[in-house]
């Protein structure tokens, strides 16, 4: 990040030094805090594409610090004359500050960042559950055919499978999970085939919106004519975690612990056979 920091303020630097006419001398730190604004004054124009007068946007900077930009030309223009003081150690002061912002706001954020995950962790919850189901039967068929009301998150769907060798189809099984929309539609519908002879784990993450009403689960799903299954089903759980700012907000909730009266307030309030 050093090299962009460096062209952005000596920019800036060639673009004050055209003038010096006599006027105060800015010492060096209160120079390079004028360059450090500067430098977060042209990210801020840049970021937003503004037509500016680039002169004239940095004034409001020199007249924060007392100065004007007739004293950054004079000063700029003086440090060829002073034999102990380099510009390039003012930009680097100013370069070693705009780091140190960026290391901490890099911190705050990584905290925020912990915060969304504990949040995140702590109202995650489990919907359904069965640890096992066993279809040896078409009739059995029914209680893999399962529906889930749903509200804005997500969902993970977990379980494993075996399809063992008393299953008599022989084009194999699939499985469907989808979400359904509140128009009955079907949405990221998702498929797969159900392998033969050996404990196979599922997954899938489903993000869901206001437009889903539910979440289906149809695992078995008959490539042709149906013959008798043999398919065990262990460890099916759907876990729900709500988005992210409900569920920061339910946690600040949860730690809250603001008491607005004390207790003697209440007391006073009771009649007093009921003390």
């Amino acid at each position: 990040m050093k090299p962009v920091f460096r062209i952005s303020l000596c920019a800036l630097v060639l673009l004050l030094a055209g003038a010096c006419a006599r006027h105060k001398i800015i010492p060096d730190r209160k120079l390079a805090q004028i360059f450090h604004d500067a430098f977060l004054t042209n990210a801020y124009i840049g970021d937003r594409q503004m037509s500016v007068d680039s002169l004239k946007i940095y004034e409001p900077v020199f007249a924060k610090y007392g100065y004007t930009t007739e004293d950054v030309y004079y000063t700029i223009g003086n440090f060829s004359k002073r034999k102990s003081a380099r510009l390039g150690d003012v930009v680097e002061l100013a370069i070693e500050q705009l780091e140190a912002e960026g290391k901490a706001l890099n911190r705050e954020v990584a905290v925020l960042d912990t915060i969304d995950n504990v949040a995140r962790r702590a109202f995650t919850r489990t919907v359904y559950a069965d640890s096992l189901i066993r279809v040896g039967s078409l009739r059995d068929t029914a209680r893999l055919r399962i529906a889930i009301d749903v509200q804005p998150g997500e969902y993970d769907l977990r379980l494993k499978y075996l399809v063992d060798s008393l299953d008599r189809n022989d084009r194999g099984l699939r499985g469907v999970v989808w979400l359904e929309r509140m128009d009955s539609t079907r949405a990221s519908v998702y498929t797969t085939t159900l392998r033969r002879n050996r404990t196979e784990n599922f997954t899938r993450r489903f993000t869901v919106d206001s437009t889903h009403r539910r979440l289906r689960l149809d695992f078995i799903d008959f490539r042709e004519k149906p013959q008798r299954p043999s398919v065990t089903i262990t460890d099916l759980t759907v876990d729900y975690t709500p988005r992210t700012s409900a569920a920061v907000d339910s946690l600040y909730l949860q730690q809250l612990d603001i008491r607005i009266f004390a207790d003697e307030f209440f007391r006073a309030a009771l009649p007093a056979d009921s003390l």
